[in-house]
């Protein structure tokens, strides 16, 4: 049976040879893994989270393409040089991962973290005409902060990476049609949230149209008020949040600190 190198570290060893900055933003990111693992978004051993390293902008963490998301601790993360032009099986990251996530981290330097999910209702909204509707105040929240991207295959041409970040342009989710949906973020903290939030609103949205009803739409005024008030919420009292995720992850596996 062949040893799971990721499992065998020593995670004393690499602690020390991280700084603070970048040990913290592993926590964080192997916490994020775990949700995904709470919530069932992930798919197996597919799809991707990754975090720009502090202090080393250049390179991102992501998941080992082996491992499953409730087997990712923060010694375990996988360091990649962003500029690379490929990558192969000794680094133990897929194609898609490395051009989805170095592509939109290359991009927008505003961005420390992308979040990247299959969820069945994204997917479902995003194939929508119209796709995301301010239907619901989970959904009017990313009103102005939404794009799309046509289907063009499995993620492993670099030269989509173009056309991904001028789709995704300033805002902050992308639903890719026929695929998924990626959300971005200062921190992985936002990026999570907004990933929450955009499952919940794709959620509500097929529910309401799977009625049959006429449903009531905000005016162009409300919606406009909310989006200010939405910059407010979410650099104040929004952010407070992330603390009680991670102790709802120690309460049932702390393992991801590791």
């Amino acid at each position: 049976m062949r040893e799971n190198v990721f499992q065998l570290r020593d995670v004393p060893s690499i602690r020390k040879n991280v700084d603070r900055e970048e040990w913290q933003a592993r926590v964080d990111l192997a916490a994020a893994y775990r949700l995904a693992h709470e919530y069932r978004w992930a798919d197996s051993i597919y799809n991707h989270i990754s975090m720009r390293v502090p202090n080393d902008p250049n390179f991102f963490l992501i998941k080992a393409h082996e491992l499953l998301y409730n087997e990712v601790c923060a010694s375990n993360l996988v360091k990649v040089d962003m500029r690379r032009k490929d990558v192969d099986e000794s680094l133990h990251v897929n194609r898609p991962g490395f051009t989805l996530h170095g592509g939109l981290l290359i991009d927008r330097s505003d961005v420390n973290c992308c979040y990247h999910t299959h969820i069945a209702s994204c997917i479902a909204v995003a194939n929508q005409k119209d796709g995301l509707l301010p239907v619901s105040q989970t959904a009017i929240r990313f009103y102005g902060d939404i794009g799309y991207h046509d289907y063009e295959g499995i993620t492993e041409n670099l030269d989509e990476r173009e056309r991904i970040a001028k789709n995704l342009g300033n805002k902050n989710v992308l639903l890719m049609r026929n695929h998924g949906v990626v959300t971005c973020g200062k921190s992985v903290r936002d990026a999570f949230v907004r990933m929450r939030d955009i499952a919940d609103a794709c959620d509500l949205q097929l529910r309401l149209q799977a009625a049959g009803q006429e449903y009531f739409l905000p005016s162009k005024e409300v919606l406009e008020t909310y989006e200010k008030q939405r910059i407010t919420h979410d650099s104040g009292r929004g952010s407070a949040d992330w603390p009680g995720f991670l102790r709802r992850l120690d309460q049932i596996d702390s393992s991801y600190r590791e």
